[in-house]
Formats: C-alpha cells, structure tokens, sequence
C-alpha cells in the first residue's frame, strides 16, 4: 500500500471511494463527497492533509482530508474525512491514512490536530478528550467524541472553542 497526496488526475477515484465508504441508499450524493468538494474549493483543505491510499495495482481504496479550522486566533487543522472502500477494511489502511496525517501535520509544524469521531478508535493515533487541552467543539453533545491529537509543535496556551470551516455549517 502506498499513502500519497491527492492530486486533481485522482479526484473521480477520490469520490467514487468517499461515495462507496459512506454509501447511504437514501443519497444520490453522499454529503461526505459534498463536504469534500465545498472544502478543496473553498480553500479550506489542507493539500498536504488530502491524502489517499492505494493499493498494489494503483487501485484507490481509501481517502483521508484535513482542512482548516481555529481555535480563537489560531488555525488548527481537523480530520475532516476519512474513508475507506468497504472491500478494503480491515486491512489497516485507515489507520495508515491516520498514522500518515499526523505525520505529515507535524512535518508542517502544526499544533494539533483535532477529530470528532469514535474516542476508542481514534485513541489508537494518541487523540484524547479535547477537555484534556482546555478545547471544546462547538456542540457540547460531542462529549468525548470531539478529540485532540497534540504535536511536536504543541502550545498549552491554545485553548478555546474550535470553529470548523463553514462548508461545515452544512452537514
């Protein structure tokens, strides 16, 4: 498998594999490739966090975005999508596609890097309750669900309210 940064010739597979990992029948387009689409055309994905995995044959099997969001006046990147082709899972590559991101985010400099997801999951990659780092998401229903994953480049003094970007105003 290798881990790459998404570039626009991948864009169709990109989708097809976001459209096949968060398949719902009910949607013509999952909002999962909406989401993506208002992100990288609004400026607000990281091109260094849009990564995606391939396997052997080149096949695109799974998709990992991050974009921009803040905390006060501080730009904090997010996982903002992650997604793996149901043929595919369990064989590890979402959690290459983790392991990659935060790699590449701390390559950056970045602080941190928070998520809103499944806490036993994630807890895996080192993300711990947001609460932990005086940072909270925008709705207090998240609980343990909104998580923060502390880098190289970390700072206690970023605390606050994390604001994702606004396409997100629209899920």
């Amino acid at each position: 498998m290798l881990i790459r940064r998404v570039t626009p010739a991948d864009l169709t597979a990109v989708r097809a594999v976001t459209a096949a990992a968060a398949y719902k029948p009910q949607d013509e387009v999952p909002v999962e490739v909406s989401l993506a689409d208002a992100l990288r055309g609004g400026g607000w994905a990281l091109p260094a966090l849009s990564l995606l995995a391939e396997n052997a044959d080149g096949e695109v099997v799974g998709y990992a975005l991050g974009s921009w969001g803040r905390i006060g006046d501080t730009r904090a990147a997010n996982i903002s999508l992650l997604g793996v082709h149901p043929a595919h899972r369990r064989r590890g590559v979402g959690g290459a596609l983790v392991h990659a991101l935060l790699g590449a985010a701390d390559a950056l400099d970045l602080p941190l890097v928070v998520v809103l997801g499944d806490p036993e999951l994630y807890g895996r990659y080192g993300f711990r309750p947001s609460t932990d780092f005086g940072i909270v998401g925008q709705e207090p229903g998240w609980g343990d669900a909104f998580q923060v994953r502390a880098l190289t480049a970390y700072d206690r003094s970023i605390q606050g309210e994390f604001i994702y970007p606004e396409p997100f105003d629209h899920v």
